[in-house]
């Protein structure tokens, strides 16, 4: 056992001393001790009720023999950190979580690991540190949060978001807008659509490094309860049987993830967030592999921002295993992949006799899309690519021809859309907001969302080297590569150029003469912003491009 290097022989007594301290009996020190990393805090929604999960994994240690020991990790709610400051330190997170855990894990060596994630950046930055350790492991997530309820049907944070624009438009006045917010997220969890956190605990569940249920489950229900106390128990039979995180992560475990991630719809930012993790095991996943599991897996799932469905209704409707199903069926999952079930795919999905119980929420008969829901784009605006949620985006706007208007920073784009500066037939281009240009490749809900509420989600697309909520809808092209701060064609864009947008060719153009380009790329400087942050500044000298994970630089 690991923990013997900490615990065992008459030279670590003193180690022992000092666990005597916490209140642990010898016999507890003797057993395996089981790291418990618990993202819990009062700030975040989605992990306000941690603490009841991680009582829970750790009673289901306790009960296979184990002894837990919790220790905590910091996590940053993006819907708080949005359209401010904040936001520039939601991605940096995830790699400081990941080094923390790592820090903590290998100081302290635990024999095994449970980890309690929830939101956005927690979860990659769990999977991260797993696959980094490859000691036995298992993830439980604290569960989405329910959908709220309105007098027009079910609502959720990106309803507020977008209800800004239409007070803007005069379509909602304030006392609406006010009784929506009490309205739109009703208790603990992830946040209820398939946005950022949801899409990373289902493809966590996908890849095998979860129970099944750990993506759909409602965070209120005690069923959650039930499974963080069998995935407490679960981990210490992985010890037994020495299942690491490594021997499940495969390639082909890497391929189904990615195929559950077009199915389902996930958010644009798996594509930050799966290669981060999968490099971590020694996995290279491009974004020319996402593109081509796109195109030969069908959107079965339009989750909200992109339909009206919610997470619970992907639970009540057989959840993962059901999708997982539908898509071995086809021929399109590796089934042969092991989880931390301790048996494979096909074993587990024969076990849970997967049917799909509402045939309008996972649409294996009839799909949305012969395609999966992310597209890549390349072309003269983005040399490297660039990602769209293509599930999400309005047929007229599938193919567009439009009207450059650059803006520099977040800020001064979403001023410039409330102010009824936005008109038809523009593509609003925010540069200087990637992960070195930012720094911090913010989220921008905000801008998407006013978007939206002012009625210009089918006529105007926003295109950045920034990234986009998991909540966005629309038109929106993020993580545009190179970025404005390498020197990238989307800082040479200026007001009035063409940009032809067309997805379904994965072409995006800036249609400028290549002479012209040349003249302005000998002119360019890229815009400095200042950075009072030390930790943003090592940050943007740390972190690679977008096109690769923007995971650290070796």
């Amino acid at each position: 056992m690991r923990s013997k290097l900490m615990t065992g022989g008459v030279e670590k007594a003193p180690h022992r001393s000092l666990l005597h301290a916490l209140g642990l009996t010898r016999e507890e020190i003797d057993r395996p001790l089981v790291g418990v990393v618990n993202s819990a805090n009062e700030i975040v929604p989605g992990h306000i009720h941690l603490d009841t999960i991680a009582t829970a994994v750790k009673a289901g240690v306790r009960s296979a023999g184990g002894t837990p020991l919790e220790f905590p990790v910091i996590g940053v709610c993006d819907g708080l950190a949005m359209n401010h400051a904040g936001m520039r330190f939601s991605l940096p997170s995830r790699e400081i979580i990941a080094d923390s855990i790592e820090i903590m894990a290998t100081a302290h060596p635990f024999d095994a690991l449970v980890f309690i994630p929830n939101c956005d950046k927690t979860v990659p930055a769990m999977l991260m540190a797993m696959l980094r350790l490859d000691i036995p492991s298992i993830l439980v997530s604290g569960g989405p949060m329910l959908a709220g309820a309105s007098a027009g049907g079910p609502v959720d944070l990106i309803s507020v978001f977008e209800a800004v624009g239409r007070v803007r438009r005069g379509e909602m006045d304030e006392a609406q807008l006010a009784d929506l917010e009490l309205k739109a997220c009703p208790g603990c969890g992830s946040c209820s659509g398939m946005f950022t956190a949801n899409s990373m605990n289902c493809l966590s569940e996908s890849i095998g490094l979860a129970l099944p249920g750990n993506g759909t489950i409602p965070a209120v229900t005690a069923e959650r309860v039930r499974l963080a106390k069998t995935a407490g128990a679960r981990v210490m039979e992985l010890l037994r049987n020495n299942v690491t995180p490594r021997k499940i992560v495969t390639s082909a475990a890497v391929a189904n993830a990615v195929t559950m991630d077009m199915a389902l719809g996930c958010s644009t930012n798996t594509v930050l967030h799966l290669p981060a993790i999968f490099a971590e095991a020694g996995l290279d996943l491009t974004l020319d592999i996402f593109d081509a599991v796109s195109a030969r897996t069908p959107n079965l799932c339009k989750l909200s921002p992109a339909g009206h469905h919610h997470i619970e209704d992907l639970h009540r409707a057989g959840g993962i295993p059901a999708v997982m199903n539908a898509l071995a069926k086809r021929g399109l999952i590796d089934t042969s992949v092991l989880t931390v079930t301790g048996a494979t795919v096909a074993e587990n999905l024969k076990a849970l006799t997967p049917d799909i119980r509402d045939p309008d929420v996972i649409r294996d008969a009839a799909p949305y899309s012969e395609q999966g829901g992310i597209a890549v784009l390349k072309g003269s605006l983005a040399p490297e690519g660039a990602v769209v949620k293509q599930s999400a985006v309005a047929p007229e706007m599938m193919r567009r021809t439009l009207t450059a208007r650059c803006f520099d920073s977040e800020e001064e784009a979403y001023k410039a859309i409330l102010a009824g500066e936005i008109v038809p037939g523009l593509a609003v281009i925010i540069r200087y907001e990637g992960p070195q240009g930012g720094p911090g490749m913010r989220e921008m809900l905000s801008p998407t969302a006013a978007i939206m509420g002012m009625g210009l989600g089918s006529d105007v697309a926003l295109i950045t080297d920034g990234r986009f909520s998991g909540g966005t809808r629309g038109p929106a092209i993020g993580h545009v590569s190179p970025e404005a701060a390498e020197g990238g064609p989307i800082g040479l864009a200026r007001d009035g150029d063409v940009v032809e947008i067309d997805i379904p060719a994965r072409r995006m153009d800036l249609m400028v003469s290549e002479e012209e380009l040349a003249a302005r790329r000998a002119a360019f400087k890229p815009v400095e912003k200042p950075l009072p942050s030390g930790l943003l500044r090592r940050y943007a000298r740390s972190v690679k491009s977008a096109a690769h994970g923007a995971a650290y630089k070796d």
